[in-house]
């Protein structure tokens, strides 16, 4: 009886396998980028993402909006494809429904990865994004669903947008590859 008690408290307090991402990125950013899936503070969008990136629907998606200062987007598995035509990018999601929000308590940090979303909280997808600087205004208003913990310096390098509302105008950077990791 000790023994399985003793099991019981072990399995209780060991932490969960963290799932996460390595996305290869190409373009004028190279690299690696290694993020953290929150799957205890966001876990239908972890699922969604880790679904959609196992299937390989993020693989050649394109940064489609990035702001100096502020963020690189990325996730339109519907327009965002490279080679496709680059005027929808950003409007598109994937087949699965939209996700209700999981707003949580949560700073939008540097390296901070969060969904992207329509004026409806209720709307996210397939598109996120990842936080250049503190974006505080951000707190509460969208998901938050992971973190970079390797190759920021991959992200900073990535090819900003010159266009309305920080599109990229030309070659944008792309997702080359996605994979799920634990």
């Amino acid at each position: 009886m000790n023994k399985f008690l003793a099991t019981c408290a072990f399995l209780v307090a060991s932490p969960a396998l963290a799932t996460g991402l390595e996305v290869d990125i190409s373009g004028e950013a190279n690299g690696t980028v290694v993020i953290d899936l929150l799957e205890d503070v966001a876990p239908k969008h972890v699922e969604q993402i880790t679904a959609l990136a196992a299937e390989g629907a993020y693989d050649g998606v394109v940064f489609h909006r990035v702001i100096d200062g502020f963020m690189a987007q990325t996730g339109d598995v519907e327009f965002g494809r490279i080679g496709n035509d680059m005027s929808a990018a950003g409007r598109g999601g994937s087949s699965r429904p939209d996700l209700p929000a999981e707003f949580s308590d949560l700073n939008f940090d540097r390296g901070v990865v969060g969904m992207a979303r329509s004026q409806n909280p209720n709307s996210a997808n397939s598109q996120f994004f990842i936080m250049f600087d503190e974006g505080s205004f951000l707190n509460g208003q969208y998901t938050v669903v992971g973190k970079v913990t390797s190759g920021m310096d991959v992200v900073d390098q990535i090819k900003r947008g010159k266009g309305a509302n920080g599109s990229v105008i030309g070659e944008p950077d792309q997702m080359k590859a996605v994979r799920v990791t634990d």
